[in-house]
């Protein structure tokens, strides 16, 4: 049975199937989480929860966020899953309990406004604490079977900071702790009365910033991670600090994660991507591990034989309880990614670029398997060359630089190319030449020699940034789109203008159908426009987008179709003589930068501004 959204005039549209998603917001600190089955990775990435089998690698999706999720909870059972988001300034932020059996929404709770900061489970699964952001700043506790709130109260004392973290007893439903800025707290949960009260902790002259807490199993002790570096141990029942760890060497850049085992030791992740295993009795480091970005989760599997760390530079890791070895099992882009590329003719590989790196990806399986990094440098477009021998990339520093596709090495390097970054790009069909577009406007034509390269031409009419180049089937025409609001088609034989077409917007993108007799053209005015290539004029205008500019566009290889996608975060696929939504696709949080359907019309990959890149199942394959 196919979903059905609706699209603008109201019309049911089929929704896309999503097939997998390459991407983990390593922003959210405790973020990733353990299924108590072990079988599933739990975590956010834009509105989007994803549960990953540890056995298949499948994954599926749980969808009911609209905006980005600030965190995530995982009950002691494993029957429910709660996330909560942040929305805009002044609206109410959204929780969501999940029923993990039917991967159904259990219950939809709002009373928080701007943000939701963390959230626990109580043991029995019988309610759930939510804690607002800073400019919310209260507790409220859930009854789970019947939706509603309980009670609430303001987080902290006026005279403390805001707070940044709640943590259930492991045995008792009505005991949970909540920590932040100058505050630590243990609540008590008083139901006939529906009232929460706090008891300060007693921790003297010691002034910390508490970003997690972990209470160990026996409910004897908690632990709180601070941003200085050390760890507090806690009485939960006289509520006197008991100790403050390590004395001198502290944990650099910030303890952001803490796990207790059943051994009583405990793990600590800290921000410096130093995972240490600790004594619980004397806090000696016992073991540690250093990983790529700071750590922002550390989720144990079962009991500790195997745990998994997730950290800001969007890698996950699996590591090893008995020998401490780190396995790198999930990487991504951990900024906006800014397009992405097939090789001609083959749908088993594609290519994401970002502000840090080049990416290419096996299409199947979503395994990483180059990266090319050139160190401070942005890059702006990717394009494979016909032959397969090389991947020809724009950079900010205004070089073109060409790498092998198999190993990532710098083949070549086209200096000054142009004299803002280098912008647009794409290769001939013969591999012997580069059309290149930069930021001042200009359009430029090289020739490719093994080891040495030729400026050819240099074509002066656009008047801003080149944000596309497509090129003709002959190599003797290419189409640029500009941030001008102008599309030029150019000759590239005689090297001058042959046609022009002009509109009230910046153009993001540009498309020949595949009989080159027409463009189709994408901007900031939310319109996709149909273009004749012999005289300029236009043949027809559609509403591209309800809200936002329509950045990215392709089309498909026998021209049939044609998929959008934009700020309105949706992928569209469209009918190219109809001119109508055939499948809409939901599943960014973040505005799609460029959309691409693979050469054998299998898949549609789509990346977004949340560093997501997705794979979507093409609707209407061959």
């Amino acid at each position: 049975m196919e979903n059905k959204i609706m699209s603008g005039d109201a019309q049911e549209v089929p929704q896309l199937e999503l097939q997998a998603v390459i991407g983990f917001n390593g922003h959210v600190f405790s973020g990733l989480r353990v299924h108590p089955n072990r079988e599933h990775l739990i975590y956010p990435l834009g509105s989007t929860v994803i549960l990953k089998s540890l056995t298949n690698g499948k994954q599926q999706f749980l969808h009911g966020h609209t905006n980005n999720i600030s965190c995530v909870a995982v009950s002691k059972s494993g029957r429910y899953i709660a996330s909560g988001q942040v929305t805009f300034m002044g609206f109410r932020a959204d929780i969501i309990i999940w029923d993990f059996p039917q991967r159904t929404i259990h219950a939809r709770l709002q009373l928080h406004k701007v943000k939701v900061e963390d959230l626990a489970f109580s043991p029995n699964d019988k309610y759930l604490v939510s804690l607002g952001g800073q400019d919310d700043d209260s507790i409220v506790v859930w009854n789970i079977e019947k939706k509603e709130a309980i009670c609430g109260s303001p987080a902290s004392a006026q005279s403390a900071g805001h707070c940044l973290a709640v943590q259930f007893s492991n045995k008792s439903d009505d005991v949970f702790v909540s920590a932040g800025n100058g505050t630590l707290r243990v609540w008590e949960l008083d139901l006939p009365n529906r009232k929460i009260r706090p008891t300060e902790c007693q921790t003297g002259q010691l002034k910390r910033v508490v970003k997690c807490v972990e209470i160990a199993e026996d409910d004897d002790f908690f632990y709180c991670g601070t941003s200085s570096g050390d760890v507090l141990k806690v009485n939960l029942k006289t509520k006197l600090l008991n100790s403050c760890w390590p004395v001198k060497q502290k944990f650099s850049k910030g303890v952001n994660s803490l796990s207790t085992l059943k051994t009583g030791d405990v793990l600590v992740g800290s921000g410096d991507g130093m995972c240490s295993l600790c004594s619980g009795s004397n806090f000696k480091t016992l073991r540690k591990v250093q990983l790529k970005g700071g750590v922002t989760s550390v989720a144990l599997r079962g009991e500790g034989h195997q745990f998994f760390v997730g950290t800001d530079a969007a890698q996950i890791y699996r590591c090893n309880y008995m020998d401490f070895k780190e396995e790198l099992i999930a990487t991504s882009h951990n900024s906006a990614v800014k397009g992405v590329v097939f090789p001609f003719a083959t749908s088993e590989l594609f290519a994401t670029f970002s502000q840090d790196d080049v990416r290419v990806w096996h299409s199947e399986t979503s395994k990483e398997l180059l990266r090319i990094t050139v160190p401070n440098m942005t890059c702006n477009a990717v394009d494979f060359m016909r032959d397969g021998k090389s991947i020809i990339s724009a950079w900010n520093d205004g070089k073109i630089r060409i790498f092998t596709p198999e190993s990532g090495t710098l083949s070549g390097i086209i200096h000054n190319a142009h004299s803002m970054s280098v912008t647009a790009i794409a290769g001939t069909r013969d591999c012997q030449r580069i059309v290149s577009g930069g930021g001042e406007g200009q359009v430029r034509v090289w020739q490719i020699f093994p080891g040495s390269h030729q400026l050819v031409e240099t074509m002066k009419e656009h008047k801003a940034t080149i944000t596309c180049i497509r090129l003709k089937s002959d190599d003797k025409e290419c189409v640029t789109a500009s941030s001008d609001g102008a599309c030029i088609v150019w000759d590239l034989v005689r090297f001058v203008r042959y046609q022009m077409v002009l509109a009230n917007t910046l153009f993001r993108a540009v498309c020949y159908h595949p009989e080159e007799y027409q463009i189709i053209t994408s901007g900031t005015d939310r319109k996709i426009t149909y273009w004749e290539v012999y005289d300029g004029s236009v043949i027809r205008e559609l509403e591209g987008s309800l809200s936002g500019s329509v950045n990215g566009m392709h089309i498909s290889p026998e021209g049939k179709h044609f998929v959008t996608g934009g700020d309105e975060k949706l992928v569209k696929v469209w009918g190219y003589t109809e001119g109508e939504v055939t499948h809409v696709g939901i599943g960014h949080s973040g505005s799609i930068t460029s959309v691409s359907i693979c050469p054998n019309n299998k898949y549609i990959i789509s990346t977004s501004a949340d560093g997501a890149v997705l794979r979507w199942k093409y609707p209407h394959a061959s």
